[in-house]
């Protein structure tokens, strides 16, 4: 079965970095888009980034300049890179893999994480 699995997630202080991993299992997905997404208590899941199987990248506007995405297609793994973190980034994060389109949209993605919490105080 397919498996996509976060991990990394934890509790930082504001300005200070995490990485987030995410192995998959199952199939390849070199050939996949893969995205990061993430919801707030409270609040709607939202887009955070992505890269496609070409090596694109997207990116939230909030999350801009401080977030990168990356990809080993070796590993079949994709990793976010969060650094000068904000208190507004607390949130669960959800890996997903996106086989035809850019990553981008919840309602293209074909295969979804169980999520991992990152918490960051002020």
């Amino acid at each position: 079965q397919v498996q996509l699995v976060e991990s990394g997630g934890g509790v930082a202080q504001a300005g200070g970095s995490l990485r987030l991993s995410c192995a998959a299992s199952g199939r390849s997905f070199s050939r996949s888009a893969m995205g990061w997404f993430r919801q707030a208590p409270g609040k709607e899941r939202e887009f955070v980034a992505a890269i496609s199987w070409r090596s694109s990248t997207y990116y939230a506007d909030s999350v801009k300049g401080r977030f990168t995405v990356a990809r080993d297609n070796a590993k079949n793994s994709v990793y976010l890179q969060m650094n000068t973190l904000k208190p507004e980034d607390t949130a669960v994060y959800y890996c997903a893999a996106d086989l035809a389109g850019t990553g981008t949209t919840t309602r293209r993605i074909d295969y979804w994480g169980k999520g991992t919490l990152v918490t960051v105080s002020s």
